[in-house]
């Protein structure tokens, strides 16, 4: 009993549960994605691979011509304004061809045609096309046009360098999507001095809320009294990946500018200037969106061992050797000498005791 009139007894120790890292695993197993349903993986990033001479939904050849949002083309098609090839066409989802002539409210559709534009954006203006918030945006830089344009990827606000608006989905998504590991280049000006084991554990990775994040290449291009110039090269592109890696290992980010996207440079562009691509550039950057499909995902190491071949008796030719050994075991068990039978625990104490005497 103690002063208060607690007593000891009353209060009893908690069990104390251990449990390693390889016993929490077999007990709660992680489920992959491939073993969840399609409706509960995660979505991948919007894709459009849909080519000029494939047919495509009425509403998504509208809003590439500039006429609106998909929503707003499909209003225009539900009250009956959309005529193709002649015939009024009010049911949504209707497929049209290249081929196929399109009149909204009697005046034909314009033919969509395919632009790419670089842009050096500055700091201080957002990527996003709708902002509730009225901030500058990235569209705002380019002359007015019907084609529906959007970037290429992200920037944050307080980023500047090099961004792609285009309207040509299916390149967007190739060089958007991580999974096809297109390099992208950025100079990030840091507070102090980065040593060579912070650099080390950025490329091995540094672990974030959506799992691990590491840089493909990281190297100092120079070095100021208070600050150091690295230049970090990415495959992969997580929100405000680059900022939040430094942060982890105690660098703040001063100034971010991306300067490449694989073999496109930003050049001696100024803040706020654009330019088109070249046709030489546009196919340079579609060469590696095709290569790029067919390449194995990161993280996935090739087969280093081959399949064995079988035989023209159609058994491996590892397999005949595996059980001839264990046949071999077998006979030696069965060919072993058998054991003379010992006598129970006490009459060898006995025993013993008797020679002892």
């Amino acid at each position: 009993m103690l002063d208060g009139g607690f007593s000891l007894a009353a209060y009893r120790p908690l069990p104390i549960v251990s449990m390693s890292r390889f016993a929490r695993k077999r007990r709660f197993p992680q489920r992959r994605d491939d073993d969840r349903p399609a409706s509960a993986r995660p979505s991948a990033a919007p894709r459009d691979t849909t080519r000029a001479d494939d047919p495509a939904r009425l509403q998504k050849v509208m809003a590439r011509a500039g006429i609106g949002s998909r929503r707003h083309c499909e209003t225009l098609i539900a009250e009956g304004r959309v005529e193709v090839d002649g015939r009024i066409v009010t049911e949504l989802g209707t497929k049209v061809r290249a081929d196929q002539q399109v009149r909204v409210d009697g005046a034909p559709l314009a033919r969509t045609r395919l632009v790419y534009y670089l842009v050096n954006k500055p700091s201080g203006v957002v990527s996003t096309n709708f902002d509730p918030s009225g901030r500058p945006r990235v569209i705002d830089l380019l002359p007015p046009t019907h084609e529906r344009l959007f970037t290429v990827g992200r920037l944050d606000m307080s980023s500047e360098g090099l961004i792609l608006l285009t309207n040509d989905g299916e390149l967007a998504n190739h060089l958007a999507h991580p999974r096809y590991g297109v390099e992208k280049t950025y100079q990030v000006l840091v507070a102090g001095a980065p040593d060579r084991d912070m650099l080390t554990t950025l490329r091995d990775g540094v672990h974030l809320a959506e799992g691990l994040a590491r840089v493909a290449s990281v190297h100092v291009k120079k070095s100021l009294p208070k600050s150091t110039l690295l230049e970090i090269v990415l495959r992969e592109g997580k929100n405000r990946e680059i900022r939040r890696i430094l942060a982890k290992v105690g660098h703040k980010v001063l100034r971010l500018k991306r300067t490449a996207i694989d073999g496109l440079r930003l050049g001696e562009i100024a803040p706020g200037e654009y330019r088109r691509l070249t046709g030489d550039e546009v196919r340079a950057l579609r060469g590696h969106g095709r290569g790029a499909s067919t390449k194995r995902p990161p993280g996935r190491r090739p087969r280093t061992n081959p399949r064995p071949v079988r035989d023209t008796a159609g058994s491996l030719p590892g397999r005949d050797k595996a059980r001839g050994r264990r046949q071999a075991v077998a006979d030696k068990v069965v060919a072993a000498p058998s054991v003379t039978k010992r006598a129970p625990r006490g009459r060898r104490e006995q025993a013993w005791k008797g020679k002892r005497r």
